[in-house]
């Protein structure tokens, strides 16, 4: 039994919440719990958030036990970019792409 949690348009750039979301792949709940609080990046709150959301989901709606339960998958995509402008020379303008995630955690239970 599977259940995920998505945070969408989160505003942090895709790589950098990658590298965060490849330390917990395939660990244990509170082992994945642990490495994230303990992460000093950006990405690991926001990260930390969605797979508390997806444990709350897990045990509220499919009455799964909090110990059997495992991070199967856990992916970034990208979402929506934000262009901004920054002013140059002679009038013109450079754009700034600030790029936005989509987290997505999904637990299931040990068999």
């Amino acid at each position: 039994m599977e259940t995920k949690a998505i945070a969408k348009t989160v505003r942090i750039a895709p790589r950098k919440a990658r590298l965060v979301i490849d330390l917990i792949r395939g660990k244990n709940i509170k082992e994945a719990q642990a490495i994230l609080m303990f992460t000093p990046r950006g990405a690991s709150p926001i990260i930390l958030k969605v797979l508390n959301s997806a444990v709350a989901n897990a045990e509220h709606n499919n009455n799964a036990n909090i110990e059997d339960l495992y991070v199967k998958e856990a992916y970034v995509n990208e979402g929506v970019r934000l262009k901004r402008l920054l002013p140059r020379a002679k009038g013109q303008g450079d754009i700034i792409k600030k790029r936005t995630s989509h987290i997505t955690v999904v637990v299931a239970e040990k068999e």
